[in-house]
């Protein structure tokens, strides 16, 4: 069983719109059309049997809707196979009752994203959202490192991480992009004897730029297979979950990447779907 563990979806009103917005910002160009259907298509050529879908609240006004049609959403996985997440914003004036909420709603766990949001992860706003959400035992996905987007934003980078976990109570928590996208070396040295686990999404292969010359030729690679492999022995495949960021990484691609290296069959098939399974409470393969 195969689980992208960090994938985006986005009203078909307004997908186009958004990745255009998006893909302008990171001069990068997407692998979907950033629809529940684009992403669907996507898993059946690469054989993906599940894919966690991630929304992000830029705003605390939008939380209880993208909660509400979330869980209206889950109700057909079995037949799409796309899953969702909840969101939550820090600044939530109810941000108790909501992270209560999702949980009642069945979802599995909540994304944020410190710069997109404006607050570091380790400001209280952020701690007592991680501490309720392990009481709750809901799985917490963070943005990690640097935003491709916005380089200078620094609230979310391995160090904030570290202080976030030792502050908040135990809690079942992803930092996303390998633990700090463009900061590797730093969540390795600063992560791994944490509870912290990993997603590998936008993190493997090299960046699609758009053809705007903005990227010289060697800031396009991401982790090296030898970076890759070192860190999943050093986490423990147990705690790294395959993700791709879709549609800003092709399914297909970072799954024939992932299977080329030189991982034992166990440390593989537990990148790709077991330490999700395990995480999540899930079964083996969903009906379909």
């Amino acid at each position: 069983m195969v689980i992208d563990f960090h994938t985006h979806t986005f009203p078909d009103a307004i997908a186009a719109s958004t990745l255009q917005k998006l893909s302008g910002v990171s001069h990068s160009a997407p692998f979907t059309d950033g629809t529940g259907a684009g992403l669907a298509a996507s898993m059946g050529e690469a054989g993906v049997d599940l894919s966690i879908v991630l929304p992000v609240a830029t705003s605390p006004r939008q939380v209880r809707h993208i909660n509400e049609a979330a869980a209206l959403a889950n109700r057909r996985a079995g037949e799409t196979g796309l899953f969702s997440f909840g969101c939550i914003h820090p600044d939530c004036e109810h941000w108790r009752e909501e992270l209560d909420h999702i949980a009642a709603l069945g979802l599995k766990g909540v994304k944020l994203h410190p710069v997109y949001q404006g607050v570091a992860l380790d400001d209280p706003r952020y701690l007592r959202i991680l501490t309720r959400a392990g009481e709750l035992d809901l799985v917490v996905v963070t943005h990690a490192g640097v935003d491709i987007g916005y380089p200078d934003a620094g609230h979310c980078l391995p160090d904030v991480v570290l202080r976030a976990v030792r502050q908040a109570g135990p809690v079942k928590l992803v930092a996303a992009h390998m633990g700090g996208w463009k900061r590797w070396r730093e969540a390795a040295e600063l992560l791994a004897d944490t509870p912290v686990y990993l997603d590998t999404s936008f993190s493997t292969g090299f960046i699609a730029p758009l053809d705007d010359g903005h990227y010289a030729p060697e800031e396009l690679r991401l982790l090296a297979a030898e970076e890759f492999v070192s860190m999943v022995r050093l986490f423990g495949p147990e705690r790294v979950l395959f993700g791709t960021d879709s549609p800003w990484s092709g399914q297909r691609e970072s799954l024939e990447w992932l299977r080329a290296l030189p991982l034992t069959e166990g440390e593989r098939d537990a990148v790709l779907g077991g330490s999700a399974r395990r995480l999540l409470g899930l079964g083996e393969k969903p009906e379909r």
